[in-house]
């Protein structure tokens, strides 16, 4: 099996193909190997357009779904950038490629455990994990810049929205079992500036300030 083969077909027909344009992103997509973030059980169907279960009914998500919130972001390189929901560490990886320094927070140890594992034995120096409530965020280390969350939750988490640098950039998926939209939040003079995205379905973000 040409693992590099199908995740360039991966990259052609699920990103480029639906609009995804950053090349930057699209480099980061080619080059980070999403098989060794999946289950071995799981490897056959590792750059598959749908979530896979990592364990602790958590998920590592669509790849399209990934390159669509990393692109959002409009990532530059010299940022700082706060993930919630760690999981299998797929999207730490690929924000990693892309930024100066990625601080990511996971509630299930034994996820951030395999994570942390996985990223070190692939040579990525510039993530920090922690195990933790990612609704209280890292306030240690903010603000950020940007902020990515992979859980849904009802309304944006208050600690996360005043850990957000001004002028900074929020993507995080807003709602419940009923319904989630894909929503960026930036922040402007304080205040949150919403734009819907699209539709999707994310496991619930639990924690003080989530479901």
């Amino acid at each position: 099996m040409d693992l590099a083969l199908i995740r360039k077909s991966m990259v052609d027909d699920q990103l480029r193909n639906r609009g995804i344009k950053d090349r930057r992103v699209l480099e980061a997509f080619l080059k980070v190997e999403r098989h060794k973030f999946v289950p071995e059980d799981l490897l056959d169907n590792a750059y598959a357009d749908f979530p896979l279960p990592i364990g602790e009914k958590q998920t590592i998500s669509q790849p399209y779904i990934v390159a669509l919130m990393t692109e959002k972001l409009e990532l530059k390189g010299t940022e700082r950038v706060l993930e919630i929901g760690t999981g299998s560490g797929y999207q730490a990886a690929i924000l990693a490629e892309l930024v100066k320094q990625v601080y990511t927070i996971e509630r299930f140890d034994a996820l951030a455990k395999q994570a942390q594992a996985t990223l070190l034995a692939m040579g990525y120096q510039n993530i920090k994990i922690t195990v933790g409530d990612g609704t209280l965020g890292w306030p240690e280390e903010a603000p950020f810049e940007r902020i990515i969350i992979t859980a849904a939750t009802p309304r944006v988490p208050q600690p996360l929205f005043e850990q957000l640098a001004e002028g900074g950039k929020m993507i995080l998926p807003l709602g419940d079992f009923a319904g989630q939209v894909l929503t960026l939040v930036e922040k402007k003079n304080g205040q949150p500036h919403t734009q819907d995205i699209c539709g999707c379905v994310f496991v619930p973000l639990v924690g003080k300030f989530g479901q």
